[in-house]
């Protein structure tokens, strides 16, 4: 299966590449924990409820485990950890939480794969390749998002 995308052309007036074509990918749809859950009950022996249950601790997990300043590793997906947006202080005594700490954000880092020529690839989209969306393709059924 291939990534969808759709060109599109860069019109910004003061683009040094003003007229040149972009592919931007295109989302199908959401899957939502439901979906996944059901997902996951085709393939392996795991009922839905159970999937769901587990996806759902994981979440709760993750949410209490990065309060507490710890980074979350997912062997074959990448690690999840908390960023800080901060605005400057004049010295490191003048800075405080209150006034410099200006929001935070959920910072994820890819795991990646290296092959023997020492190309990275982000080790989830191994052979993932891209096609083109259909041409007035807006209306017609989505694919499954199943295997």
């Amino acid at each position: 299966m291939a990534v969808l995308y759709k060109l599109q052309q860069d019109n910004r007036e003061n683009s040094t590449h003003r007229g040149m074509w972009y592919a931007r990918a295109k989302m199908l749809d959401i899957i939502e924990l439901d979906e996944l859950a059901q997902l996951i009950q085709d393939n392996t022996t795991a009922k839905k409820a159970d999937a769901q249950a587990v996806l759902t601790e994981m979440v709760e997990q993750m949410r209490a485990l990065l309060k507490r300043s710890y980074a979350v590793r997912i062997p074959g997906l990448g690690i999840f950890k908390v960023g800080l947006k901060t605005s400057p202080a004049p010295s490191a005594k003048e800075f405080s939480a209150a006034q410099n700490v200006k929001g935070m954000r959920l910072n994820f880092l890819n795991e990646w794969t290296v092959d023997k020529n020492g190309k990275r690839t982000i080790t989830m989209l191994q052979g993932v390749t891209a096609k083109e969306l259909p041409k007035n393709d807006v209306g017609s059924p989505e694919p499954s998002p199943g295997p």
